[in-house]
């Protein structure tokens, strides 16, 4: 079992390397053609295909980085590296998003020629870059929650250098220089609440919130329903990734339970969740204060 799971991780690791060279090259490319070709479009595109590196590196760092052992100074691994990786990148995609839109106010306001030919050119290449990379991901997207969101963050960019062609064959048929600052808004703003949305699910790991589809409540409740568990309290649940659950909750045992009987029990009754990393604290006379007591 153990060396099938390496052996996925590491074709999983092979594929994200090979799309992250692929559309990292691409967006070194893609940034001299915005300046070049003074393409503001092209800038917003590039800007979005930095959140694509960014999935991809941060997908491939939480399969490298979340492999090592956890030692005596992190005793939980390294596995919330993922989480701060990803909230740096929505604090980058802000920053870009936020120059792009003031950037393309300005100029809607001054139009400035563009070369729509090179842009288009440009576009072209990204969106077959994009597609190489779908393909690459495409095998492992299924098996993998990380590679999955990588995949969806190539589909959408792909769908911006669609846009970007298309407002380079626009300006180049009409001379509409407009178009170009248009499109680059369009794109900012189709970043800004993606970004959002990424940060405000990285903060709440980070805060070590009840992870996402689980009920505190609900959990609670199948808890003190356990045969031999007269209340419940001090319970916690959180994530260290993306993709985890982990819990402590101590439990007061009703007059001649057995203690291990009643740990385990409970500790079936968290698996039914989903929870599979949890620490189960019995006691005969509770330790918390009494507003936090559930029978």
């Amino acid at each position: 079992m153990g060396a099938g799971h390496d052996h996925g991780a590491g074709a999983n690791a092979r594929r994200l390397t090979q799309a992250l060279l692929l559309t990292g090259s691409f967006l070194v490319v893609e940034v001299i053609g915005a300046i070049t070709f003074n393409s503001l479009a092209l800038l917003s595109d590039a800007a979005h295909m930095l959140t694509d590196v960014a999935a991809l590196a941060i997908a491939l760092a939480a399969i490298k980085v979340g492999q090592r052992a956890p030692d005596d100074t992190r005793t939980f691994g390294y596995r919330r590296f993922e989480i701060l990786a990803a909230a740096f990148n929505a604090l980058l995609l802000f920053v870009v998003a936020g120059y792009v839109l003031v950037e393309g106010v300005r100029r809607l306001m001054a139009p400035s020629e563009v070369q729509s030919l090179g842009m288009m050119a440009v576009a072209a290449v990204g969106l077959v870059t994009n597609l190489i990379s779908m393909r690459l991901l495409a095998g492992g997207k299924d098996a993998s929650l990380n590679v999955k969101g990588a995949y969806l963050e190539v589909w959408a960019d792909m769908l911006g250098s669609i846009g970007v062609i298309a407002g380079a064959a626009v300006i180049w048929l009409t001379k509409w220089t407009w178009v170009d600052p248009v499109v680059g808004i369009a794109i900012g703003l189709w970043v800004l609440p993606r970004g959002w949305t990424l940060l405000k699910d990285t903060s709440h790991i980070l805060l070590e919130g009840v992870p996402r589809g689980l009920d505190l409540a609900r959990v609670r409740a199948d808890i003190g329903a356990v045969p031999g568990v007269a209340a419940v309290h001090d319970l916690h649940l959180w994530s260290l990734s993306s993709n985890d659950a982990n819990a402590s909750v101590h439990v007061v045992l009703a007059p001649g339970a057995a203690a291990e009987t009643v740990r385990v029990a409970v500790a079936g009754a968290l698996e039914a969740h989903d929870i599979h990393h949890a620490t189960v604290q019995t006691e005969i006379e509770p330790c918390g204060d009494d507003d936090e007591i559930h029978p």
